[in-house]
């Protein structure tokens, strides 16, 4: 882990206030500014766990806030900060090490390598799919899924329940497939875990100079290439192309461009051929904003996707969108529709502006804990 001392700034300043939070040392904001408040709180904890106290983070500093980081001691996922793929791929690390029935493997990589990690919740021969931040600007649906994820092995343990299901025997009888983080290098850059100084920062930053209109890098969806991977998709694809071409997105963007044909990004692919690989009787493809499901797609989904997608919307409180077309094509939901004619849904989380503040979390989560039982119950 990187010192951290008086004016560092980053995802692991967050880490470090969210950690000090968790233990009652800090009480400020969660910004990644490493200022007088987290310097006193790193102070108070030093002097509490018998640590020379200079205020900086390093080797000994760290090692004694790992148990309060990596689940040794209480949870693990932390929904009060950025959630970048570093993060992530600590918190699945932890969370494998501590509950060894999860099951992780790899959807493939994404255009600057990073694995796209799956974990699958279950054993049994019903499988469903859920998936997040395939828009880089809407990270905050990681969280919630690794939330989800940290949560039914807490009451795996326990021979506990969630939303009144009880988590060993939904184990048994399903098996929930999750991929937490679809575009994690467009996620990176969204939530500044990114160097500046790298080649695939400054040519996202000049992909987005020719979009002024689009917030940098905070209007960001695409892939790190400029492509939005929910219009990669062999749904109609030309159709996208024509529409996003007439709203101007010819080339690659921050948002809605659709690339030179379908498949051509690594992790639209990747998600592509996982699921062609598996036998999903259902999927949750999670996006915000809105507080919407979406699940109809030009008359080709199921008779039962619509009694799914009610129960959906009462567990949520969530609208169930009824327009057959909604002139969006090529959509990982919409080529699951189209191909398996199987119940897909887009669950739109929250309101506002992407990205969404974390502030969010705990209402999101509490909306989608019900939906998230469902998916796997009610196929």
């Amino acid at each position: 882990m990187d010192i951290l001392r008086y004016g560092s700034r980053g995802i692991l300043v967050e880490l470090l206030q969210s950690t000090l939070k968790k233990l009652g040392f800090y009480n400020g904001t969660v910004d990644g500014i490493f200022g007088a408040n987290t310097r006193d709180a790193v102070y108070t904890f030093q002097r509490e766990f018998g640590i020379d106290i200079d205020g900086v983070v390093g080797p000994i500093t760290w090692k004694k806030l790992m148990p309060y980081i990596n689940g040794t001691v209480g949870n693990i996922v932390p929904t009060n900060m950025s959630y970048s793929y570093r993060i992530m791929i600590m918190n699945i690390n932890d969370l494998k090490r501590k509950y060894d029935f999860l099951s992780v493997g790899s959807l493939g990589s994404s255009v600057l390598g990073k694995e796209l990690p799956y974990i699958r919740l279950g054993i049994g021969p019903s499988q469903v799919f859920y998936s997040g931040s395939i828009h880089a600007n809407e990270w905050i649906n990681s969280v919630v899924l690794m939330k989800f994820i940290e949560d039914y092995a807490i009451q795996y343990e326990q021979n506990g329940s969630l939303y009144g299901k009880n988590i060993r025997e939904l184990y048994n009888e399903k098996s929930i497939y999750i991929a937490p983080m679809i575009n994690p290098d467009g996620v990176d850059l969204v939530v500044d875990d990114m160097s500046k100084m790298s080649n695939a920062y400054k040519n996202a930053r000049l992909i987005a100079s020719n979009y002024p209109m689009i917030s940098f890098p905070s209007g960001w969806k695409a892939n790190i290439l400029g492509v939005d991977l929910n219009l990669q998709f062999p749904a109609n694809w030309v159709l996208a192309r024509e529409n996003k071409y007439a709203q101007g997105f010819i080339r690659p963007a921050p948002r809605d461009f659709v690339g030179y044909g379908p498949l051509t990004e690594p992790e639209a692919l990747a998600l592509y051929n996982f699921t062609l690989a598996n036998n999903f009787k259902l999927i949750l493809a999670y996006h915000s904003q809105g507080e919407v499901i979406f699940w109809r797609y030009l008359n080709l989904e199921p008779e039962e996707a619509r009694k799914i997608g009610e129960e959906f919307a009462k567990s949520s409180g969530y609208i169930l969108d009824e327009n057959v077309d909604t002139g969006s094509y090529a959509g990982y939901r919409d080529w699951f529709i189209q191909d398996y004619r199987r119940p897909g849904y887009t669950i739109e989380t929250g309101l506002g502006i992407n990205p969404l503040p974390i502030s969010q979390f705990d209402k999101i989560y509490q909306d989608n804990i019900g939906i998230l039982i469902q998916g796997a119950t009610l196929v």
